[in-house]
């Protein structure tokens, strides 16, 4: 049996719903944001500053950063179980891209609410 031990779900259909549900938060955000673009008469600094200084708007952000997140880290894995065989490069590329996805939620959480 394969052990999962860097993995983020349980099994295969929590990965699933995981991958499956934050791609529909990230598609949900997306249009929220189409939607605020389309039918705003003039994006100034102040009107898109006042958007995100909205708590809403500022968890709904870190939300979604959260599902970017998880989606990538799901697939990253995915892909590198499958491509990757020999054991020690996968951990220390898996091991990159946690860094690399750990300094993203950091820097967003600064970025979003430091707004």
């Amino acid at each position: 049996m394969v052990s999962n031990t860097s993995a983020l779900g349980r099994n295969g259909v929590h990965e699933w719903l995981l991958v499956r549900s934050s791609a529909i938060l990230i598609f949900l955000y997306i249009m929220y944001l189409a939607g605020f673009i389309l039918f705003s008469e003039s994006l100034t600094y102040e009107l898109w500053r006042s958007f995100f200084s909205n708590s809403i708007m500022k968890v709904f952000t870190m939300l979604t950063l959260l599902s970017i997140l998880v989606h990538t880290w799901i697939g990253m894995w995915q892909i590198l179980t499958d491509y990757i065989k020999t054991l020690s490069l996968r951990l220390l590329l898996q091991l990159a891209i946690a860094t690399v996805l750990i300094a993203y939620l950091l820097y967003g959480t600064v970025i979003v609410w430091g707004v």
